[in-house]
C-alpha cells in the first residue's frame, strides 16, 4: 500500500507540473519550460509485508511442565516442588518480521501442598503479543535459524475440581468454592529455531501472575505466581514469507514518466502556438485542424516477478488506469504487449510467458473494468525483443496505440 500511495503521490505531482508549467512567448510560437520532477527524500531502505491475509499464519503444538509458587505447607520431610505435566495448543500470525501475535491454550493439573498434596486442574487461554528481538535489530533476514522471542499476554484461566476440597475462600452459599475464574498477566520468553520455511522448533518459558485465590487460599504473599517451560513445534500454513518492497525501485518509472510528460509539454506548446496563429488570423472562414502525433506507447507499463504472469497489487494501479484512459476514449484500441527477459528461460518458453502476461493484463481489464475484449489486441514478444537495456526490467507488459 505505501508503495502504491509513492507511486500515485509522484505521478499526480508530475500532472500537477504540467499543468503549472511556464509558458513564454516567441516570435515562432511558444516555449514550454521543462522542468523535470524530482523524486528526493526518498529511504531507500527495505520494507516487508505478508503479501496477503493468509499469509504467516500458524498452529502450535507443544507440551512442558508447571510449578505453583503460592501458599505452600509443606509435609514434614518433604522439601520437594510440586511439578506436573502441561499441555499447550497454539494459533496467530506474525503480521510483521518484527510483531506477531497468539491466542495459546493450556490445560495441565497442578499440584501443591496444604498440610497434604492438594490437586486441582486449570485450563487456560493468553492472547499473547510476540516481539521478535533478532529482527527487529539486526535486520529481517529469511534464511536466520535462531531468533529470540518475548511476549507478553493477557488471558482467561478456569481452576477447578480441587481435591481435597479445602481453602478459605467461601462460596455464597457459605461452602468452600468449588472453582475460580481469574484474570491472569503472563509474560514470557520464547527461542524459535527454523527448521524448515513451513515448520519450526521452540522453546519458552512464561510466568502468570494472578491474585491470591489461585489455589483457594487466601493468606500469605498477595501474589501467586505459575511458572511453565514448554517445548514443541510451530507448522506455518503458507509458510513464513514476507514481500519486500522498497521506494527506490520506482525511482526509474518516475523518471521515465517524466520524460514523457515532458514530451506532452511539448506537444502543448506545439498546439498551443497552432492555436494563437489561428486567432490571430481571426475572422477566418476556416479554421486548420493542427494534429499532434500521439506516442504509440502509452504510461503505464505492468511489471511481472521472474518466471510469474501474475499481476501483483503494486501494478494492479496501472491496469487501473490504463481502464481509466479506455473509458475516457470509448473508440480507442489497445495493443498489450508481453516480454520476457532473455537472460532465463529459453526463445520458446519465453513467448508463452509473454502471451500469459498479456492475457492475465487483458482478463482484468475485461472482468473487472469491463473492457470489451474487441478494443484489446494482444501480442507476444517473449524475449526475442529487448525494451530495455537492464534485463530484469524486460519482465513486463506494454500498452501502445495500434500502428
Amino acid at each position: 500500500m505505501k508503495r502504491n500511495l509513492l507511486i500515485v503521490a509522484a505521478l499526480g505531482g508530475m500532472l500537477w507540473s504540467a499543468n503549472d508549467a511556464k509558458a513564454q512567448e516567441t516570435v515562432s510560437g511558444v516555449v514550454v519550460e521543462e522542468t523535470p520532477v524530482l523524486v528526493q527524500d526518498v529511504e531507500c531502505k527495505d520494507h516487508y509485508t505478508p503479501g496477503s491475509w493468509k499469509d504467516n499464519w500458524f498452529i502450535q503444538l507443544g507440551a512442558g511442565i508447571r510449578s505453583p509458587f503460592m501458599e505452600n505447607s509443606k509435609v514434614k520431610g518433604d522439601d520437594a516442588r510440586r511439578i506436573t505435566a502441561i499441555y499447550n495448543l497454539g494459533v496467530g500470525r506474525w503480521i510483521s518480521p518484527y510483531l506477531g501475535f497468539r491466542f495459546s491454550a493450556y490445560y495441565g493439573a497442578m499440584h501443591w501442598n496444604q498440610g497434604v498434596t492438594a490437586k486441582a486442574r486449570v485450563a487456560n487461554l493468553n492472547v499473547d503479543f510476540m516481539w521478535d528481538m533478532f529482527n527487529s535489530i539486526g535486520g529481517y533476514n529469511p534464511d536466520r535459524v535462531f531468533s529470540i522471542v518475548p511476549f507478553i499476554g493477557l488471558g482467561g484461566t478456569f481452576v477447578y475440581d480441587f481435591k481435597p476440597s479445602l481453602g478459605d475462600i467461601k462460596d455464597h452459599d457459605g461452602s468452600i468454592k468449588k472453582n475460580q475464574w481469574l484474570l491472569p498477566v503472563s509474560a514470557g520468553l520464547q527461542l524459535r529455531f527454523r527448521l524448515s520455511n513451513y515448520v519450526d522448533f521452540f522453546a519458552e518459558g512464561r510466568a502468570q501472575f494472578y491474585g491470591d485465590n489461585y489455589n483457594n487460599e487466601a493468606f500469605g504473599r498477595p501474589i501467586d505466581i505459575d511458572l511453565s517451560a514448554i517445548g514443541g513445534f510451530t507448522f506455518y500454513f503458507t509458510g513464513s514469507k514476507f514481500k519486500r518492497y522498497n521506494p527506490c525501485d520506482y525511482v526509474n518509472y518516475l523518471n521515465n514518466a517524466n520524460a514523457q510528460i515532458n514530451d506532452l509539454r511539448g506537444a502543448l506548446a506545439t498546439t498551443s502556438a497552432a492555436l494563437a496563429a489561428a486567432e490571430a488570423q481571426l475572422p477566418c472562414p476556416e479554421v486548420s485542424e493542427t494534429v499532434v502525433e500521439s506516442s504509440t506507447t502509452i504510461l503505464p507499463t505492468v511489471r511481472f516477478k521472474l518466471n510469474s504472469a501474475y499481476v501483483s497489487s503494486e501494478e494492479m494501479v496501472n491496469v487501473y488506469n490504463m481502464a481509466e484512459y479506455m473509458k475516457a476514449n470509448p473508440n480507442a484500441t489497445i495493443v498489450i504487449r508481453g516480454y520476457a527477459d532473455k537472460d532465463t528461460g529459453t526463445s520458446e518458453y519465453n513467448m508463452k510467458l509473454s502471451e500469459r502476461r498479456a492475457q492475465a493484463v487483458a482478463d482484468i481489464l475485461t472482468g473487472d473494468y469491463g473492457i470489451n475484449a474487441n478494443r484489446l489486441v494482444l501480442e507476444a514478444a517473449g524475449s526475442n525483443t529487448q525494451v530495455y537495456d537492464t534485463n530484469d526490467w524486460n519482465r513486463i507488459v506494454i500498452f501502445a496505440i495500434p500502428e
